[in-house]
């Protein structure tokens, strides 16, 4: 995949048919996933493996939100793919009284599909990179997604209706669909309109709106072997016309050395104490949290259908 010098990608891609088969509106807010961890056990090196602060045995729950859904076919053989976005937190230490925010900090996001748990791009999406997936049954002791969907759900098919459903607070999605020729595959992105610009009264009497929202997970279709990928990207999505989208996608950065003085230095627990300073894992110290940027930018001739419920 080529970038130009604006870090700008231009794909050759061509629109699924506007029709949904079934329209359905996932209920982000209200649909979660749910997992069981395995008991913790001390590392050999670091004492707070993990972030966790417990005794060893323990084992602790965690619930997050969905913020974004993708689906992948392949035109060929009709086999899907369903990919999800986890809502996410700061690092953290697990399950503390006090300093319960680690600092250096990162982000903990979770994309997965229903077999696995995937990785999240660092790099951006013209570069590959190590990257490491498993199984959700290995990773956890037990899990659950919990899907929510709206009833009388409705397609708006026209700018007039997409500006009335939201001066009227009505419940908006949005689903971006685009084709990969090249592969045969055709990707689906659905995620809840958060944010939408409307000019009611514009020039001429054609009344304008834009769509700018995030976040949303797209698929690095690199990584696909036929059943999943192994790599999504964050990005956030943008669309004033059906057939036009773009995503800006989200990539690490290195920051200056006099940047990286204050931002590594731990306040409170170090998340990367060791129990014998004398005693080191291979290739000590691991690489602390890099700052993250919104940079690259996918132009794509897609299908942008928005959905509506009432809310009540």
């Amino acid at each position: 995949m080529g970038n130009s010098s604006t870090n700008t990608v231009s794909r050759i891609l061509f629109p699924f048919p506007p029709t949904l088969k079934d329209t359905t509106m996932l209920n982000f807010p209200r649909s979660t996933f749910t997992w069981k961890s395995h008991p913790w056990y001390p590392d050999p090196y670091y004492r707070y493996t993990g972030g966790f602060v417990g005794q060893p045995g323990q084992f602790y729950h965690v619930r997050f939100n969905l913020e974004a859904r993708c689906t992948i076919t392949d035109d060929a053989t009709g086999h899907m793919t369903e990919l999800f976005l986890g809502a996410p937190c700061r690092t953290e230490y697990t399950i503390a009284t006090r300093n319960l925010f680690q600092v250096p900090s990162a982000e903990f996001r979770m994309p997965f599909s229903h077999q696995f748990r995937l990785a999240l791009a660092k790099q951006p999406s013209y570069e590959a990179e190590e990257v490491a997936v498993a199984k959700l049954s290995d990773a956890f002791a037990e899990h659950k997604l919990d899907l929510r969907t709206y009833t009388a759900v409705s397609e708006l098919t026209d700018v007039q209706s997409i500006i009335d459903a939201t001066l009227a607070n009505d419940l908006l999605n949005a689903v971006s669909t685009y084709r990969d020729t090249d592969r045969g595959l055709t990707v689906a992105i659905e995620y809840p309109v958060n944010l939408i610009n409307l000019n009611v009264v514009a020039p001429g009497g054609h009344p304008e709106f834009q769509v700018c929202t995030g976040p949303v997970l797209l698929p690095d279709l690199a990584t696909w072997d036929g059943q999943e990928v192994q790599r999504v990207f964050l990005a956030h999505a943008a669309f004033t016309h059906f057939d036009h989208v773009e995503f800006i996608l989200q990539r690490e950065i290195e920051a200056a050395p006099e940047v990286r003085a204050w931002l590594d230095q731990p306040r409170g627990l170090d998340r990367l104490e060791l129990l014998d300073p004398a005693n080191r894992p291979p290739d000590y110290p691991p690489a602390r949290p890099k700052p993250t940027v919104y940079n690259e930018v996918w132009e794509l001739a897609a299908t942008n259908v928005v959905l509506r419920a009432e809310n009540v």
